[in-house]
């Protein structure tokens, strides 16, 4: 899990209701479907977003240089893009991002007005655990996209750290009128730490999964099938600036350690997650559309199970199963981080 931004968008009046990316997003009405159990798989073609209210839009023309940025950051190749090709699965995430004025951000950076979803109380802290891409078609640089978002459900838990707010969030991005992505994103809003949950949160999660590697631990290189990272300030902060978070745990050390109690800068989650999407795809798993402009369906889940700190690096590896693709991201300890799976 990892702590991660949330900004603010224009309005919209309407909703994009899309058919499991094969329909139509239609501007301007209110879908009255509901949202599928499954987390968008087996619906019957129903959109993962169906069934949802109160519509951000934001709509802009995707530049090639965010792409070859991140593939530049992540040391991975970029599809021929004025060839036709699309976008590996989630990048777009740096695309269609929140620019929030300098004055609506928090101390901590993270923005306190004008967000989606709406924090729950003043001084919480949010937190990036996991969620589902599903990616139909292309979606291509050099043309207007416009992304749909909304909160589909809130809810309430108590975890080892105390009461603790569950939020999913859904994202839809549409091209050529066409649903090309269709995303949930799970959010964790959580009281302040004190010393005592500091180092329950760097020792794990705040629902209590285990996850803490000894100041001793021998060193596991990375092996067959794996891929070792290299994670530093520089790495982090390009990656923050690339995906526009000001987030200060990523970027300034006095910041992670002295306010938030953790032992060094965390690594973002959804860096995390790209990275598993983007050994899927070397792997043969996750590649993007061709120059025919064609590509099938591709479902990806994660999940952050631990934190994940600059000093402890980042190893990614995969391993084919039966119609589907395993990744997973542990430090150089053999500490799982985040774990996920393609089809």
């Amino acid at each position: 899990m990892a702590y991660e931004r949330c900004g603010p968008q224009r309005q919209s009046g309407g909703v994009g209701r899309g058919d499991g990316g094969r329909g139509t997003a239609v501007a301007g009405r209110r879908s009255r479907g509901r949202r599928s159990r499954d987390g968008g798989r087996g619906d019957g073609g129903r959109s993962i977003l169906a069934g949802m209210s109160d519509v951000i839009e934001r709509t802009e023309t995707l530049a090639a240089e965010p792409a070859y940025a991140l593939g530049g950051l992540l040391g991975v190749p970029v599809p021929d893009l004025g060839g036709g090709a699309g976008l590996p699965l989630l990048w777009h995430w740096v695309y269609l991002l929140d620019r929030p004025a300098q004055a609506d951000l928090g101390p901590d950076g993270h923005p306190v007005r004008g967000v989606l979803p709406v924090p729950p109380a003043p001084g919480l802290r949010r937190m990036w655990a996991g969620g589902r891409v599903r990616g139909s078609g292309v979606l291509r640089c050099g043309e207007p996209a416009t992304k749909l978002t909304r909160v589909l459900s809130m809810t309430d838990k108590v975890g080892r750290t105390g009461p603790m707010k569950f939020v999913v969030v859904g994202q839809q991005i549409v091209q050529r009128d066409q649903v090309v992505v269709d995303e949930e994103q799970d959010v964790v809003y959580r009281e302040a730490d004190t010393a005592d949950t500091a180092a329950a949160s760097a020792d794990g999660l705040a629902d209590g999964s285990p996850g803490s590697d000894a100041p001793d631990a021998p060193v596991i290189p990375a092996g067959d099938g794996e891929r070792e990272i290299p994670v530093s300030p520089t790495l982090l902060f390009r990656f923050s600036a690339l995906t526009y978070n000001a987030h200060r745990i990523h970027y300034d050390r006095d910041f992670a350690r002295d306010v938030e109690g953790y032992p060094g800068l965390l690594t973002h989650g959804p860096l995390q997650a790209l990275a598993m999407a983007e050994a899927a795809r070397a792997a043969g798993g996750a590649d993007a559309a061709g120059p025919a402009g064609h590509a099938g369906e591709r479902y990806f889940e994660y999940r952050l199970v631990s934190p994940l700190f600059d000093h402890q690096g980042m190893i990614v590896s995969t391993a084919a199963g039966d119609g589907a693709t395993t990744t997973a991201v542990r430090d150089r300890y053999g500490r799982q981080t985040a774990r996920g799976t393609l089809s």
